[in-house]
């Protein structure tokens, strides 16, 4: 899609107001400014981070059911983590989601990791580009592990087999958040290792 470009001139605080009227509260804009004639939304990204999140509770929220996996038994999340661990690094993730043919499935996962806030598990996931439902694929395995249907020494075997059926289920949408997308200015990096 071609979208011309703003007049230098466009008063970027009435711009902000005016999207935050429209979108908010689900979205909200923080601050609005030109981008080089060259930018890309997509393809001068540096990362993108998401965080998917996950009750583990033997009751439902329901003020949290439209924005997280419900998960009646409690999850290890220390093996999760474990595995996690094997999947972080430059790898084919072709075992994590679709790729189009003749497509590379090779990404640099910086951060994949789970903590827990209260009753929600949230499993954060950091790469330099994500291929298609890799995340959710990634939740899906790291919740096999955390329900001992799978092993964290599984991993590498699962990434070297690049096929998507020796990997666990695609968690569904509705627990992912896109967090942030980095590009160069405010680039933290790929991260410890």
């Amino acid at each position: 899609m071609n979208v011309p470009d703003v007049p230098g001139s466009t008063d970027l605080v009435r711009v902000m107001d005016a999207l935050n009227g429209m979108l908010g509260p689900a979205i909200s804009i923080s601050r609005c400014e030109f981008a080089p004639d060259d930018f890309s939304a997509r393809f001068s990204a540096r990362s993108r981070f998401y965080v998917y999140a996950i009750l583990d509770t033997p009751v439902p929220d329901p003020w949290l059911a439209p924005s997280s996996l419900w998960h009646r038994k409690p999850l290890d999340l220390e093996a999760m983590n474990e595995a996690a661990g094997h999947l972080v690094g430059h790898h084919d993730f072709s075992s994590f989601g679709r790729v189009a043919d003749g497509a590379p499935a090779d990404r640099n996962l910086f951060e994949l990791r789970c903590s827990r806030d209260g009753k929600v598990i949230k499993i954060r996931a950091r790469a330099n580009a994500f291929i298609q439902q890799m995340v959710r694929s990634l939740v899906g395995t790291l919740v096999y592990v955390g329900e001992g249907r799978m092993t964290p020494d599984e991993m590498p075997a699962i990434l070297g087999g690049r096929d998507r059926s020796l990997a666990g289920p695609v968690a569904p949408p509705h627990g992912l958040c896109l967090v942030a997308v980095e590009y160069d200015d405010g680039w933290s990096g790929p991260g410890p290792a």
